[in-house]
């Protein structure tokens, strides 16, 4: 019955072979669903749990396709399944029919029809402050969330495997598999307690904070102090050489750290607005054109197959303007 109402479906859309002519006429409808896995995913090993078939099948399925269509489609490389270019011909072709025959397929009635979590990542302290808040009228309208916090390279990876929907990421992706939007700026600041901006006032020079805030500790996110040594590298144009006092893996906590006198830092300033507008942090330099970082919202291809997918991503977009 599926296979009758699938052949409908894709008459009605005019027919794969008759937009490329690279498609049988009465190719089975699963090779092309596994073949559209494999080349999101970026290898059959990543393809087969979400195709729930062992890998063995779906290296058979792919190579069944390719004696149908005559064409090579995939190409091993240490990265995985390189696609070629009739496979990116293919999957143009491919993608919207077989994501809109999803989402058909998904229909049904009652609560349990849409109860499908969409599974979002990205940074901890983003995702706390800024994505949850704003998602919390969708939740309160029935979308189940699903969160994991991380870094952008594995939560990429994890995006490309099928494990996400959306990732909120600190980089662009490059290629046409994950495609990215920018989502928002986030500028970062120097700051640190009263007591310590006193002291590295005091000792200012015509170099501004550089030399001042050598005697004070420093908290930082990671040993090898990332977001600091940009700021460095951009404002001053100087490399910083120090150690760090405190590390934290989760900026929310060196947040803390700081305004509770353990040293300086530089936060994004979403992050810290609140406590320098209180005045429990001060600002320790204000250039002109302080370090700004983007954040990009990536949308794994075929996951709006879940309608409440389309309505996170299109929500943190419109809300994102305000951040």
């Amino acid at each position: 019955m599926l296979a009758d109402v699938d052949n409908e479906f894709f008459e009605e859309s005019g027919g794969l072979a008759a937009r490329g002519g690279q498609v049988p006429a009465q190719v089975d409808l699963n090779l092309l669903r596994t073949f559209l896995a494999v080349y999101r995913s970026g290898s059959f090993t990543a393809a087969a749990p979400l195709l729930r078939l062992s890998q063995p099948t779906v290296t058979t399925q792919i190579r069944a396709l390719e004696q149908q269509t005559g064409r090579a489609l995939f190409t091993r490389s240490p990265r995985g399944a390189e696609p070629t270019h009739h496979a990116h011909e293919l999957a143009d072709r491919l993608a919207g029919p077989l994501d809109a025959l999803a989402a058909l397929e998904g229909q049904g009635t009652g609560p349990a029809a849409r109860a499908v979590p969409v599974h979002l990542a990205g940074p901890a302290e983003l995702l706390c402050t800024r994505a949850l808040p704003a998602l919390a009228p969708l939740v309160a309208d029935g979308v189940l969330l699903r969160v994991t916090t991380g870094l952008t390279d594995p939560l990429l990876d994890g995006l490309r495997a099928g494990r996400h929907d959306l990732v909120i990421s600190t980089r662009r992706t490059r290629g046409r598999t994950l495609p990215s939007v920018p989502l928002a700026d986030e500028e970062f600041v120097l700051v640190a307690a009263p007591v310590w901006a006193r002291r590295v006032e005091e000792r200012r020079t015509a170099d501004g904070p550089c030399a001042a805030v050598r005697d004070v500790p420093l908290v930082t996110y990671a040993e090898d102090l990332p977001i600091a040594r940009r700021y460095w590298r951009t404002v001053f144009g100087k490399r910083l050489a120090v150690q760090a006092a405190v590390t934290v893996p989760d900026l929310r906590g060196v947040l803390a750290a700081v305004v509770a006198g353990a040293g300086y830092s530089v936060l994004p300033r979403y992050l810290c607005q609140e406590d320098i507008t209180a005045g429990r942090l001060v600002l320790l330099d204000d250039p002109a054109e302080p370090p700004v970082n983007t954040a990009y919202l990536v949308e794994r291809p075929g996951a709006t197959a879940n309608p409440d997918v389309a309505r996170v991503r299109d929500h943190l977009l419109r809300a994102a303007r305000s951040w």
